[in-house]
């Protein structure tokens, strides 16, 4: 074999290898893509269930503590319940204002 013909055959040998190299890696970057894809949509299905479970029992929650409420208002002497059902915003501001004043009694002191 002469220059010519070792030059061809590596060239050829070259194509090969790289068409062999290109497939390998084509597949495997296939199957790679597969398992990021199942990951994902396992992860989604995992999300939209553990979503919905969050919000049913936050609502059975909310009822509870909605029950629990207008219980302990309607013991509530005087019908402040009822007043403070009429103005809301008056009661909010007086339940603010005593939370800062106890927030300030009960708050450790600086020094």
């Amino acid at each position: 074999m002469n220059d010519r013909q070792y030059e061809r055959k590596i060239e050829q040998d070259a194509t090969r290898v790289k068409k062999d190299l290109s497939s390998l890696f084509g597949h495997n970057v296939e199957r790679v893509e597969s398992k990021v894809e199942a990951v994902a949509d396992d992860a989604k299905a995992a999300y939209e269930n553990t979503t919905a479970t969050v919000k049913k029992d936050l609502a059975y929650s909310l009822s509870q503590y909605n029950a629990k409420a207008q219980e302990y208002a309607e013991k509530i002497p005087g019908g402040l319940a009822d007043k403070a059902a009429k103005y809301p915003w008056v009661a909010i501001s007086i339940g603010l204002g005593l939370g800062v004043l106890l927030g300030g009694l009960l708050k450790p002191s600086r020094r």
